[in-house]
Parts: structure tokens; sequence; C-alpha cells
């Protein structure tokens, strides 16, 4: 077939059918975008973060005092348990044992060693006792001692024979230079040791056979000995050392006789040093313990005399906390690292799926990563205040988990701050250890608190709000523990009271918190919007000076607004305060705006429509900048900057487009360079504000405000707006748009309701009691007409259009 197409099959064309993707791909599609991959990962990194705030690897210890336990509790492990008595008891035994502390002086003994010897040495002068002067004498009886008792006193002969022989043992140099050396030898046990006349009082509360000898001036060596040896008693010791070390017996005897009246004690007791070895001894004793085995019964569930249930006690639970430190050492790594994986994977998911919520339900924290990464640092914050409160004594997990519910219940939907706070409520609960009745209880609360906070117009509110939440979380306590059959008793009463304080002091907190919330997330309350919205701001009373018709258009807004708003469930306070604060930049260009012009008439009439265009475009520009100078919250920026979103300034669009039809050299103008920059209304309370600003000036227009022809101007502008695109992306949808109608409708009706007309002066009702001519009345008309608002544009009944300058 010439110049024919080539016919294909039916199978080609079924083949060549591309179908749309399915839910699967679309959703691989979405997962594969940069953004929402970047969204995924802070997701897994706070999941991650979570697992470590809360230790997920180990179980959490799940017994806190005043618990009642529902069954016995058996050890899982064997472990030991320190006996702080038994411990105390083996220490001081320990300390008794340490001898007391002596320092030993060794200078006495050997000054009396050397004082023998000078004795002996004088006394090997004398050849005889016949010869000796008095003063030898004295010396040889001091070596003969006393007589014994009961015994015959030597002879003369005797003592002659003793002195001779005693006297012939010593004399000469080398003689009494071998006594030194071995009275030396003989003195050294006692140089060393020391002597101690009696006991130390203290004595008898240590170990009353040794004692410890230190050297003076040397803090060692440190000398452990008998007792015996260093006591004097009858000095026999130091006797035997001289018959051992000086023979024979009968020289060492009278040796012994000098020396043993003037043997002193050597030795001082050091209490100081007694103290610190007993400590030291003590300390040395290790921790004596209790052992527990593998299945032995911890705590019994039940009073084992009167068969009611207990409660554990601090012992108890130290104990239980015990055996639960002892399980988890025993616990293997790879036993850990899957429990963490575990709680990871959980986590996350349940992050992921509050991200799939807020993707298709509310979008605002998923907008911006510095929302989201705010949001996640909260909920990190929350779970770890919480795992840190849950313990004893304080038990206040309610606390951060309560302030956490408030807080975004304040920054965004209360539905948003349900899906979230649940997601925390299950990880508070896993972390702490609960059980679902504990969960139950957490998530009712927060629920309260989440559901009750509303739109905060009184400090008190958030404060009646904890008191609520505070109640209902006592009624649960108690409700939840008769459910487990536990005795209604003080101890009951007593921890519903605290878990209800806690509820009240969340309220407080909140309270204090409020002005920090709203300035971290950008949101507004009731509360600081009554403060915002009060006329005497400085920037209000600015406006009355230099625009006071402006001002007077912004209040007539304001009040029409709010109803809209109300009228459809927005925040109307808001519209309210921001239709005081939209139109603060015409009072930069007062006089470039109809409503602010007098007898002078226009300025736009010597500009280009361009010009035109851009002085009137300049107020929303000027408004913003004069917000940011006065700090006005951003909510209210918003405001400001979107409530004429994109649309077009018809009026001087339609000039410039006359302008270029009669000149022969003109191009068609350029419609994006009569519109306002936008962007569109974000939000139903800026759609609210965009509409109600229109019809409100276009109203102004209207010769006879006949209740039919305010419905059809409110319609035929809502229409326009509409299809222009301006509530594209408000939420906003057709039926809260009729809504909005008719509450506009009826607020108009209600503004410009009917009058009784009362009988004027002839003169007056002419106008010729001012002197005006009806010809001046009648270009005034006219003048008022040629600065129409383009929102008036619309085909509606009145006979003239809006003045431009109202845009």
């Amino acid at each position: 077939m010439a110049g024919g197409v080539q016919r294909r099959t039916r199978s080609e064309r079924v083949a060549a059918l591309e179908l749309p993707p399915g839910q699967w791909e679309r959703a691989w599609e979405n997962l594969s975008r940069r953004d929402v991959l970047g969204r995924v990962g802070l997701a897994f990194l706070a999941a991650a973060l979570v697992v470590g705030l809360i230790g997920a690897w180990d179980p959490p210890f799940a017994y806190h005092v005043g618990d009642v336990p529902s069954r016995d509790i058996i050890s899982r492990v064997s472990f030991q348990r320190a006996n702080p008595e038994k411990t105390l008891l083996a220490r001081h035994q320990a300390a008794a044992q340490v001898p007391y502390c002596y320092t030993q002086d060794p200078r006495p003994i050997i000054e009396l060693r050397k004082e023998l010897r000078n004795a002996v040495a004088q006394l090997t002068a004398a050849e005889s006792l016949d010869k000796a002067d008095p003063k030898l004498l004295e010396i040889w009886r001091q070596f003969e001692g006393e007589p014994v008792e009961g015994g015959a006193p030597p002879t003369p002969e005797d003592r002659e024979s003793r002195f001779r022989r005693f006297r012939e043992q010593f004399a000469g140099p080398e003689n009494l230079a071998h006594l030194d050396r071995a009275l030396a030898v003989a003195f050294a046990p006692f140089e060393q040791r020391g002597l101690l006349d009696s006991p130390s009082a203290e004595l008898g509360r240590g170990n009353p056979d040794e004692v410890i000898v230190r050297p003076r001036g040397a803090p060692e060596p440190l000398l452990r000995v008998k007792l015996a040896e260093v006591l004097l008693g009858d000095k026999s010791a130091v006797q035997q050392s001289l018959r051992t070390h000086v023979p024979p017996d009968e020289t060492a005897d009278l040796l012994f006789n000098w020396v043993k009246p003037r043997l002193t004690p050597t030795l001082d007791v050091d209490l100081e040093q007694t103290a610190a070895a007993r400590q030291k001894a003590s300390e040395a004793v290790p921790e004596v313990t209790d052992v527990f085995k593998a299945g032995q019964l911890l705590v019994a569930a039940r009073d084992p005399k009167t068969g009611q249930p207990i409660r554990l006690s601090a012992e108890q639970i130290e104990l239980l906390r015990l055996e639960d430190q002892a399980a988890q050492v025993q616990r293997t790594a790879g036993e850990q690292l899957v429990r963490a994986l575990t709680a990871l994977a959980l986590i996350f998911v349940m992050f992921v799926l509050c991200g799939v919520y807020m993707r298709y339900r509310q979008r605002g924290p998923l907008d911006r990563v510095s929302r989201l990464l705010t949001l996640i640092v909260l909920a990190a914050a929350t779970v770890g205040a919480a795992k840190l409160l849950s313990a004893d004594p304080w038990r206040a997990e309610l606390i951060p988990l309560l302030l956490f519910g408030m807080t975004m219940s304040v920054a965004y939907r209360q539905e948003l701050a349900l899906v979230v706070v649940t997601v925390i409520a299950v990880i508070v609960t896993l972390a702490a250890g609960h059980d679902l009745y504990e969960f139950a209880l957490l998530m009712s609360v927060t629920t309260v608190g989440v559901v009750n906070v509303g739109r905060i117009r009184t400090r008190r509110k958030l404060i009646y709000v904890g008191l609520a939440c505070g109640a209902l979380a006592a009624v649960l306590d108690v409700a939840i523990a008769l459910l487990n059959n536990h005795p209604l008793n003080v101890f009951l009463l007593t921890d519903a009271a605290r878990i209800g304080l806690w509820g009240l002091a969340a309220g407080f907190l909140m309270t204090g918190l409020l002005p920090f919330i709203e300035q971290v997330f950008g949101v507004l309350t009731d509360l600081s919007l009554l403060e915002l919205g009060d006329v005497s701001h400085p920037l209000l009373q600015e406006l009355v000076r230099r625009a006071p018709s402006t001002y007077n258009h912004s209040l007539t807004v304001g009040s029409i607004a709010e109803a809209a708003a109300e009228a459809i469930g927005a925040r109307g306070l808001f519209v309210r305060v921001g239709a005081y604060f939209h139109d603060i930049g015409k009072m930069l260009k007062p006089g470039y705006f109809v409503e602010n012009q007098g007898a002078e008439g226009s300025r736009h009439e010597g500009l280009v429509p361009a010009m035109s265009t851009l002085v009137i475009i300049a107020h929303i520009k000027d408004g913003s900048d004069l917000a940011r100078q006065y700090r006005l919250p951003q909510p209210i920026i918003d405001l400001i900057v979107q409530h004429h979103g994109t649309t077009l300034v018809e009026y001087f669009y339609d000039r410039a487009h006359e302008r270029s039809q009669t000149d022969p050299n003109g191009d068609e103008p350029d419609e994006n360079l009569f519109r306002y920059p936008g962007p569109k209304p974000q939000t139903k309370e800026a759609a609210v504000l965009m509409l109600t600003d229109a019809v409100e000036s276009a109203s102004r227009t209207l010769i006879d405000p006949a209740p039919a022809r305010i419905e059809s101007l409110v319609r035929s502008i809502a229409e326009r707006r509409l299809h222009d695109g301006q509530f594209d992306e408000s939420g906003l949808t057709l039926r809260e748009l009729r809504t909005i109608e008719k509450s506009l409708v009826m607020s108009l009706i209600s503004i410009y309701h009917g009058r009784i007309k009362y009988p004027e002066p002839r003169g007056e009702a002419r106008g010729e009691s001012r002197g005006e001519p009806a010809s001046q009345r009648a270009a005034g008309a006219a003048a008022e007409d040629q600065h129409q608002s383009d929102v008036a544009a619309a085909p509606v009944t009145a006979p003239a259009a809006a003045p431009a300058a109202r845009n």
C-alpha cells in the first residue's frame, strides 16, 4: 500500500501499551530519591542513638521498691552478695590481732654498756681491796650486789679472792677490748628489740603475746618480737645473755649485779603507728560474701506467716539487682548483639512508619532537615530522661513523656503528636522494663495531655492540664493495682499520690518552657497571640499615625477573617492578629494606596503602570522587613508575605494592556511583571486572610451593598482565586472554601446592614450647606472609581471597579 503505515499485529499493539507504575514501583521510585534516602538515614541514626541511650543490648532491670511480685523470684545464676556485718567483724578481728607498735631508743643501753666498761676498768686499776680507795670499794660493792637473803655474808678473804679473779680476767687493754666486744654482743638483742617495763594499758585489746618494734627516727624496718623477749621482769634475760657471752658465770653475775639496778625501759608505745598497722591489716581482709546458687529462692511472692502479697523492700531490690548484674555478666557478646540489632530494627521501623504518616498526613517535620533534626533530638532527649528518671526513688518517667506529648501538640497537630508519643511510649516501656499495664497508664495520661492542650489562651491552662493528667495517673495506678489483687493500703495511696504529683509537675514545667518551645519550633500559641495582638504594639501605633485608613482596614479584615477561620476549624485568633500586621508595609508609602489618598488625588497618574505595580507590590517586602526589624514571629511574617500569593495586579495590567493596544510600537505586557512575588498561601489561615482581604477591599466599592450583591461579589472573588491556583498549596478543600464564603457573606451583611434614613435639611441634602456643588461631588466619585482595586474587576453588579491601591 503506497504511502501507508505498516500495520501492527494485535500482540504488538498490546506489548506497546505502557501501563502506569504499580504501587511497589512508585514506592521504590520515591525511596530512591536523595531527599527521601537522607531522611531514612536520619531515622536510622536516630534509632541507633536511642539504642545507645537505653542500653538495649542488655535487658532492663524490671523491679522497683514497692513492687508486688506476681510469683516467687528464683535466681537464674549463681552469684555472691557482700555481707557487711561479717566483713566488719572479720576486719575487727584482724585489727585486734595486730600487736601494739613501740619505738625503740637504743641509746640508754649503749650508754649503760660504756659505763659498765669504765667501771670494770677502774676496778682493774686497783691491786687489792685493801689498797683500794673508798670510791672503788663502793663500785665493787655494786658489782657484788646484795647478799642472798638468809645466807651468810661473804668473808673478807672471799671478797678479796673474788676481786682478784675478776681483776685478773679483765686486767690489761686486751682483756678490756675483749670485754667490750663481749658486752656489745651480749647487749645487741636488747639494743635492737628494746626493753619494756610493763605492757601498755591498751595492750589487752590487741595481741598480748607480741609487740612490733620500730627504731626511733626510721620508719623501717619493723620488728615483730615476742613480748617476753622485751619485758624487763626480773631481768633474767640480760643475766642469761651475759652468762652466755662473758663467762664464767661468776663474772657474768658480777656484771649483772652492777647492770641490774641501772636497766630502764627503752620502748615507748606508738599509738599512731599502731592505728596505721591495724588499719592496714583490716583493709587486707577480703570482703566476706554470701553465696547464692542458681535456682535458689530469692524473694517469696507471699509472706510465709500471713500469706499476704509482699512489697519489695530496698534490701530485696539490692539482692535482685546483684542477681541481674551477675546474669548480665554471663551473657555472651553474641546474645548482646542480637538483642541490640533487634531493638534497632524495631525502633527504626517505628520511626519510618512515623515518617510515612508525616508524608501523607502532615509534612511539617519532613519539609526541612532542621525541623526533623529538632524532632529527633527532642525524642532522644525524652527517651534518655525517661530512662534516667525511671529508676528508684523517683520513678518519674511520666514527666519527660508528658512534656514531649504536650510539646508536639503545641508545635504540630494533635494527630501527629499522638502518633509520635505512642512510639516514644513504646520505647520508654522497653527501656524501663515496664509491662502492658504501665504502658497503658503512660499512654492514657499522655493522650489526655495531648488532647487537652488545645489552644492556650491563659497561663493557667497548662497547669490545669497537668492537674488533670496527674489525677488520671493516680486513679489508673490504683485501678491497675486492684486489678492485680494488690491490697488497698497507705503504701498504694502514697504511690498513686506520687505519680499524680509528677503529672502536676509536668504542667508547671510546660508553663515555664512554653516560650522556648514557641521559639524553637516557630509556633505561636493563643497566649502569645493575645499579647502580640495588643493595639499598643509599636508597629500598630505607627500604622495608625501614618496610614489610619489602612489601620482601620486591617482591623476590619481581622474581625471578619477570625470568624471565617473559626468556621472551618482553623486558628481564628492567629488570622486576626496576622491581619492586624498584614499591611504594615503600606505605612512607608501610604499616599500610593487609595484608602489613604486625600483630596490631592492619585499619585499613580504620573507613573507608568509597571512602576505603579512595583510600588504596590513593594508593600509586601516592606512589611516583612518591618516585621523582622520589630522581631515579629515567623508565622506572622509568613502571613504578611503570603496574603497576596502570586495574584495579578489587574488594574495596572489592564492599563498596560490598553497602552500596548493604542501604541503601534508597544509590546504586549508580561503578565509575570504584574504579579506579586508570592509564595502562595501555605496554610489555611493564610488562604482565609487572602480571601478576606480581597473581599473586604472590594466590598467598599459597592454602592448598594445588598445581600445578593455581597454574595455575588464574594463568590466571584473566591472563584477567581481558586481558578488562579492560589489555594493549591494551602490544603484548603472546596467544602471549606464554601464555608469561608458563607462566613464572609454573613460578616459583610452585618457590617453593611440597612439603616433608617433620617430626613436632612434641604441644603445639606444637596451638599450646598458645605459649599460643595454637585459637579465637584461627581468628579470626586469619578476619581475614586479610577483607582479601583483589581479584586473588583470580576463581573459583579457593582457599577465600578475596586481601587488598585488596595492590593
